[in-house]
């Protein structure tokens, strides 16, 4: 089904070519072409295909430049394991504003963000705007849930919501908005949420965001933080997060028992100057309602000893109820000439997947480049390896060729 909108949305340019030189619309976009090779996690096959992904924007579509078109999708090719062609369609919507210089309306397949919920919708979103200090939202349509093979929503997936924003305030914003999913058994989930946004004093942000669900009555997610900016070199983060799993009515997980994650953070980041910056943290987590949890201590920092190369280190240590456990990364970047840019990295982490295995380790090994042949054309190609307890070679990598217009 995705393949088959993937080819109307070229069919369809086609038909606007007409109106786009009656109009002189612009079109632009990128085309991406790749070549993959990975391990397939679930058939425990090497894995190889060959895929073109495709963004277009057509813009000034007519004389005032309020109607635009964007789409995305891309189509795969595999050539190892007989499993032929596969494609997928993420976005295809027009989208017409400032109708009455007050209404926003967006048509089609589309990913909406609502602090109730988020989800890609085939439908129509309308945005009413400059009618005060509070702007309106309105969304529903069909819920387009995607599996390892396409597109596997039902007769009966639909979304719908609603939102009001905080419109016309500088430094303030903030949302209250409602989301309800609906499948087959009936309503999915049905939830509340908010986000507030503040600066204050030039020097100091604070922002929260909560989703509240109906139906378990109890927060699924919370999130406060404040940033503090003394110096335009100097950040420090202090965040508390907490998350309750919440499954869709109708699931089998959603009679499970699970347990509330909650995390504190503390950060300091600083550039000292152009050559180097550094940062230090410190996270506090807790997997359960005893309190029971980990200490988490981060330092990194980001070098450039010379003009043509940057080096990024990091190293975490943990302990707690899992024992002292610890990992790092150094990733280089090298740019010889301007259009080539070179990278390789390393990355060790420590791990315990029960007690009886004990410790073990886990390591990447990547390397990288990037050539920009023109203004309008490039290509990149990575290759990592993964070593750890399952492989004791995971070679994955990609090339990559596109071409802007």
């Amino acid at each position: 089904m995705a393949f088959k909108r993937f080819i109307c949305l070229l069919a369809g340019l086609a038909l606007l070519s007409p109106s786009m030189t009656a109009w002189s619309a612009e079109v632009h976009g990128r085309s991406s072409t790749q070549y993959q090779w990975f391990m397939d996690y679930v058939t425990g096959n090497k894995q190889a295909e060959f895929g073109e992904y495709l963004n277009l924007s057509i813009t000034k579509v007519d004389p005032a430049g309020n109607l635009s078109f964007q789409g995305y999708g891309r189509i795969n090719q595999d050539i190892l394991n007989g499993q032929g062609m596969n494609g997928r369609l993420y976005y295809l919507y027009g989208d017409y504003s400032n109708l009455f210089d007050k209404v926003d309306i967006r048509l089609g397949r589309q990913f909406i963000n609502y602090a109730a919920g988020s989800a890609l919708v085939d439908g129509g979103k309308i945005d009413i705007k400059n009618v005060g200090p509070i702007a309106f939202s309105i969304m529903g349509g069909r819920n387009v849930i995607f599996n390892l093979d396409g597109e596997a929503s039902k007769s009966h997936d639909f979304v719908w919501g609603v939102a009001a924003n905080l419109n016309g305030y500088k430094n303030t914003d903030a949302e209250l908005s409602y989301f309800m999913k609906l499948d087959g058994a009936g309503v999915a989930r049905d939830q509340f949420g908010a986000t507030f946004k503040q600066y204050l004093f030039n020097s100091l942000k604070v922002y929260a965001n909560a989703s509240f669900d109906m139906t378990s009555e109890t927060f699924s997610e919370v999130l406060a933080g404040v940033k503090y900016y003394p110096t335009s070199d100097l950040v420090f983060t202090g965040e508390w997060y907490q998350s309750y799993p919440i499954f869709d009515n109708s699931s089998i997980y959603s009679v499970f028992a699970v347990s509330r994650y909650q995390e504190g953070v503390f950060r300091a980041d600083y550039t000292i100057n152009d050559k180097i910056s550094v940062n230090a943290g410190f996270t506090r987590q807790i997997y359960s309602d005893d309190g029971g949890g980990e200490n988490v201590y981060g330092i990194g920092a980001r070098i450039r000893p010379i003009e043509q190369v940057q080096v990024s280190l990091n190293y975490d240590y943990q302990e707690g109820s899992n024992g002292k456990l610890n990992g790092g990364a150094l990733d280089v970047t090298y740019e010889p000439i301007k259009p080539l840019e070179l990278a390789c990295g390393i990355h060790y982490d420590m791990y315990e997947r029960d007690r009886v295995t004990g410790q073990e380790t886990a390591r990447k090994y990547w390397a990288g480049g990037k050539y920009k042949i023109n203004k309008t054309m490039s290509a990149s190609i990575r290759i990592e390896d993964n070593v750890n307890h399952q492989y004791s070679n995971d070679w994955t990598g990609r090339a990559v060729f596109n071409y802007d217009f």
